[in-house]
């Protein structure tokens, strides 16, 4: 399990369970745990999300890429990964109310 730290300084938690789920349905993230980490960590912009949860964006201009990391911060010390991807249609992620900065 790794933990990294949001923007709000929330210990974010990534299960080796979460990890899977994310390379099975995502395969072109299987070995970029620390460019997940790192969208947590640094993200360009947070969004809100539907159900609570945030989205954290990083975009490599060069690519016409973004990785999007979905969490929730269950409190102040708790929280966790739900998904990640990576997309060249960032718009339904960033049309919604961004938290960050």
């Amino acid at each position: 399990m790794k933990v990294v730290t949001s923007i709000n300084r929330v210990p974010i938690r990534l299960t080796e369970e979460r990890l899977s789920h994310i390379t099975t349905n995502h395969p072109e993230l299987a070995g970029k745990t620390e460019l997940i980490a790192m969208t947590i960590e640094n993200p360009d912009s947070v969004h809100a999300g539907v159900r609570g949860e945030l989205s954290a964006v990083k975009t490599n201009v060069a690519l016409n890429m973004s990785i999007v990391v979905i969490y929730k911060e269950v409190s102040e010390t708790d929280g966790f990964i739900i998904t990640a991807f990576i997309t060249s249609k960032i718009n339904s992620i960033t049309r919604r109310p961004q938290l960050w900065p």
